[in-house]
C-alpha cells in the first residue's frame, strides 16, 4: 500500500507559503481543501499502460520500487528503495494559470527518495529530492512512450521499455543504481472493486496496484565500488486525494516474495487508542498471479524486538510474528539491519529490507521483503 498518500502531503506543508505566492489561481496547498480534486471511488477500471502514468486530477500519487539483491561474485546482500512522488497544487482540470504567469505556476511538486541498505556492511544510505520541476528538471511523462522517462527528477529516472520491462536509475555522490526489471506476473490490484480503503468514509480510499515480483539485474555502487547484482523487486503505484484519518497515528506495511512463488502485501493502521483500524487489509498473490483479499480479521501481527533511533528517538518494532490461519501460514519477520530509518526532519520513518522464515501448511517457508513503519518518531496526524 505505502500509505505515502499522506506522507508527501505532510512534506508539502513546508512549501505552503511558496505555493500561495507562485502557483496562481486555483491552488490548493494541503489540508482539507478538496476543491476540484477527484477522489478514489469504487468501480475504477484499471487499464495499462494508461494507469502506469500520472493521474493529475488526484492530489497525491507515487511510484515505488523496493528490492532485495545480491552481488553475483561475492554474494553480498543489498536492499534498495527508489520512489517518485507527485503532490498536487491544483488539479489538472482546474482553473488554468493566468496568461503570462510565472513558469513556477506548476500543477504539482515532485519528490523522490533513494536508499541503499548494505546488509553485510551494516550501513544505510539515503537521499531525497524535492522540486517544482519548473524548468523541466523533474516531471511525469507518457506511459506508452517506451524509452522515454515516465517519472524523473534530475538524473533519477523511471523509464518503461518497449518489451514491457522497466529501467530505474539514480545516483548521488555515495550511492548509485542502474537496474532493468522484468515482471514475472501481471499487475495485481489491491482492495475491493477497484479501491483500497484506508479509513471510514467514502473518500478515504485510494487506487492501488503492484507488480509483486520483478526479476532485477544491473549495477549498484557504494562509495565508488560497483557490484553487478541480481534479485527481486516490488513495484507499487497508488493515487488518491485523501489524508490519514483523524484517529490514525501511523501504519505498519509489509511486502514479501516467498520461495514457493507466492507474494504477500499487508498493512495495519494504528489508532491513537492503541487499537488497529478495521480497514487494515492485505493481498495474497498465488504462484499463477491469482489474488486473495485479506481483511483485518484474516491475519495477526504481533510486534517483538524494537530498535530506538538516536537521531529521532523513534522506537520501531523491527521484528514481528505474522500468522494467517486460513492459509496455515506462520512466519517470523526480522531485519538483517536495524538502522534503516529515513530521518527527513519534517517526517521520519523506518523502511528497509526484511527476511521471513516459518511454515505454510506445515512446510518450511522463507522469503524476502520490505517493511515500512511510520508514526513511531512522531504522530502523523499532526501533518493533517
Amino acid at each position: 500500500m505505502r500509505i505515502l498518500i499522506w506522507r508527501v502531503a505532510g512534506l508539502s506543508l513546508a512549501f505552503a507559503s511558496v505555493n500561495a505566492a507562485g502557483a496562481g489561481a486555483g491552488t490548493s496547498t494541503g489540508g482539507g481543501d478538496d476543491a476540484g480534486w477527484t477522489f478514489a471511488t469504487p468501480g475504477w477500471k484499471y487499464e495499462f499502460p494508461r494507469d502506469h502514468g500520472p493521474h493529475r486530477n488526484f492530489k497525491t500519487e507515487w511510484w515505488y520500487f523496493t528490492g532485495n539483491l545480491r552481488d553475483a561474485k561475492s554474494g553480498r546482500a543489498f536492499g534498495y528503495e527508489l520512489t517518485f512522488f507527485r503532490q498536487g497544487i491544483r488539479p489538472a482540470a482546474g482553473d488554468p494559470a493566468p496568461v503570462g504567469a510565472s513558469r513556477f505556476a506548476v500543477e504539482d511538486f515532485k519528490f523522490a527518495h533513494f536508499a541503499i541498505s548494505e546488509i553485510d556492511g551494516k550501513r544505510f544510505h539515503f537521499d531525497s529530492k524535492v522540486t517544482r520541476g519548473a524548468f523541466g528538471e523533474a516531471g511525469f511523462g507518457d506511459p506508452s512512450a517506451a524509452g522515454q522517462p515516465l517519472a524523473w527528477i534530475d538524473g533519477w529516472q523511471l523509464t518503461p521499455q518497449a518489451d514491457g520491462s522497466w529501467r530505474i536509475a539514480a545516483r548521488t555522490e555515495k550511492i548509485e543504481i542502474d537496474f532493468l526489471l522484468r515482471a514475472d506476473k501481471p499487475p495485481v490490484v489491491h482492495g475491493i472493486n477497484g479501491v483500497s480503503q484506508k479509513a471510514e468514509g467514502a473518500r478515504n480510499a485510494s487506487h492501488y496496484y503492484s507488480f509483486p515480483r520483478l526479476q532485477t539485474t544491473g549495477r549498484l555502487a557504494v562509495d565508488g565500488r560497483g557490484f553487478m547484482v541480481t534479485g527481486t523487486s516490488w513495484f507499487d503505484h497508488e493515487w488518491a486525494s485523501n489524508q490519514l484519518g483523524r484517529d490514525q497515528v501511523g501504519w505498519d506495511w509489509f511486502c514479501f516474495q516467498f520461495d514457493d512463488g507466492t507474494e504477500l502485501m499487508l498493512y495495519t493502521l494504528r489508532r491513537r487508542d492503541g487499537s488497529i483500524d478495521p480497514n487494515s487489509s492485505g493481498t495474497l498473490v498465488d504462484a499463477n498471479g491469482g489474488t486473495t483479499h485479506l481483511r483485518r480479521e484474516d491475519f495477526a501481527l504481533v510486534a517483538g524486538k524494537r530498535w530506538k533511533s538516536e537521531r529521532t528517538k523513534g522506537n520501531y518494532p523491527i521484528a514481528w510474528e505474522l500468522s494467517i490461519p486460513s492459509l496455515g501460514l506462520a512466519v517470523r519477520v526480522e531485519t538483517p539491519l536495524a538502522d534503516q530509518e529515513l530521518s527527513l526532519g519534517v517526517i521520519n520513518y523506518w523502511e528497509g529490507a526484511v527476511r521471513a522464515t516459518g511454515t505454510r501448511a506445515g512446510r518450511a517457508l522463507t522469503g524476502v521483503g520490505y517493511m515500512e513503519l511510520t508514526g513511531y518518531a512522531e504522530e502523523l496526524s499532526a501533518l493533517k
